[in-house]
């Protein structure tokens, strides 16, 4: 994410000065993805922006002093994926989008995505990044929701993501995702924008080596048997 992608960010929380769940989810799973130096662009920019209303004082200065401690306690760094606890997110609300695009950052050299079905376009741009930046990218789907309208499984597949599809008579409808074989993402969620505006969704993500190998090993039957 640019500065200016940032700083839009920034305005646009401090625009009702409540930094709401969902917004406090966003910084805090961006911050895991950030150089130092974006972190300390996101601290001056919000002091910056935040500076005027704080020097008039009155309410509006309260309001904007409370919203600066929220965001800067969102950001602040915290556990590392491998040493994390079990965490859960849910839907409807940006909660799961901002975990699965985090994840998808933070991705060292694999991400194997097992999903019935991809058409939100925010998510496939990041897969879209983590393919051009060398991160080997598989994704196992559903045919029959392949060919719906809206869903980006031909996008991916047309620009070099390895896509395999579930041709048989029954649906592929697993929804879960391993992370460089150390991070699994589980639940209801399809990668879509209805799961994210409106469905009531879920998902769980854990380091838990034994549940990680569990999925791998799915994963690569899957694969197998698809391929």
């Amino acid at each position: 994410m640019n500065s200016k992608e940032l700083e839009q960010m920034i305005k646009e929380s401090l625009a009702d000065c409540k930094l709401d769940l969902d917004e406090k989810y966003a910084f805090k799973e961006l911050a895991n993805t950030l150089e130092t130096e974006q972190l300390r662009f996101i601290k001056n920019k919000a002091f910056e922006l935040g500076r005027p209303s704080i020097e008039q004082g009155g309410s509006e200065a309260i309001r904007v002093y409370h919203w600066l401690e929220r965001l800067l306690k969102a950001i602040q760094p915290h556990e590392t994926n491998f040493t994390m606890k079990p965490s859960a997110y849910f839907s409807p609300g940006d909660a799961c989008r901002v975990k699965i695009i985090a994840l998808i950052k933070q991705a060292k050299h694999s991400i194997n995505i097992c999903v019935f079905t991809i058409s939100d376009n925010i998510i496939v741009r990041e897969i879209l990044a983590a393919h051009k930046r060398g991160i080997k990218v598989v994704i196992i789907s559903d045919n029959d929701k392949a060919n719906d309208k809206g869903s980006d499984i031909d996008r991916l597949s047309a620009q070099g993501v390895q896509v395999i599809l579930d041709h048989s008579p029954h649906h592929m409808h697993h929804k879960f995702a391993v992370f460089d074989d150390k991070i699994l993402l589980n639940g209801s969620f399809n990668w879509t924008r209805s799961a994210t505006d409106v469905n009531q969704e879920n998902i769980l993500v854990t380091a838990n080596s034994e549940l990680v190998l569990a999925y791998v090993d799915k994963f690569q039957a899957l694969k197998k048997r698809f391929s």
